[in-house]
């Protein structure tokens, strides 16, 4: 089973649907036959990079709404980040571009490394309240992940390298009508939108595998369906002398 991932370094809703989708994989039976693809989408793909601005302005500017009621929103999203684990920092949180980050994440694909810097990325923008848009800050992601820090500032410092591949995931996007994220493709057929309930992945998995894998349906040519003669349940039945009686 193949699930692409569309989503954001900066999106709460990303990280907290990552990890339901994590929990879900952890209860479903077939786990190691799951291959979890993330693919970059850009939340802004103008957005500046971090100004200094916190994220309760940046959300009360966009949205139109006063800094309290910013701070309300970002509490509760806080809140349901919390059911799953996850810590978020807004006070601290830098809101920012997160081109360069996904530059990196393709070159840490192309190590095998993809899952680990997409963990870390999100965990230093939430949790740590670190600037993604900010060189020595990525490449000190990427050798926490086990990456060359070298290799990863030479990639950083080349806006071109690995943009291709980002514009690339972004093309599918607007191909498939994907306006927000997260976004979910199971086995090009299924897709779930957003930071769905727990339940719902834990079903929608069982529910694509079954239709995948489906249980093997005889046809019983069995001339005498009232026989006795078979074993079941340790036992075997004794026959009758129908003859006799």
């Amino acid at each position: 089973m193949k699930i692409e991932v569309w989503s954001d370094f900066v999106c709460p809703f990303c990280y907290i649907g990552k990890r339901r989708l994590e929990l879900a994989l952890e209860q479903f039976p077939h786990k190691d036959a799951v291959d979890v693809e993330f693919k970059a989408f850009e939340l802004d793909p103008n957005a500046d990079v971090y100004s200094g601005k916190s994220i309760h302005e940046a959300l009360a500017s966009k949205y139109g709404m006063s800094i309290e009621q910013a701070k309300q929103s970002n509490a509760q999203i806080g809140q349901q980040a919390a059911t799953v684990g996850l810590t978020f920092n807004f006070e601290d949180m830098k809101p920012t571009n997160t081109f360069d980050a996904h530059r990196l994440a393709k070159f840490a694909k192309e190590q095998n490394k993809e899952k680990i810097i997409t963990e870390k990325l999100l965990y230093a923008y939430f949790t740590e309240s670190k600037n993604l848009s900010d060189v020595e800050t990525l490449a000190d992601i990427a050798e926490d992940s086990g990456l060359d820090r070298q290799k990863a500032l030479d990639v950083l410092n080349d806006k071109t390298v690995f943009a291709n591949d980002v514009r690339i995931d972004e093309g599918i996007a607007q191909q498939y009508g994907i306006r927000g994220v997260p976004y979910f493709i199971i086995n090009q057929k299924y897709a779930i939108s957003g930071a769905q309930p727990l339940d719902t992945f834990v079903s929608a998995l069982q529910k694509v595998w079954e239709e995948e894998n489906p249980k093997p349906k005889f046809e019983d040519l069995s001339t005498d369906q009232s026989t006795d003669a078979f074993c079941a349940d340790g036992s075997c039945a004794v026959p009758t002398n129908k003859e006799q009686n």
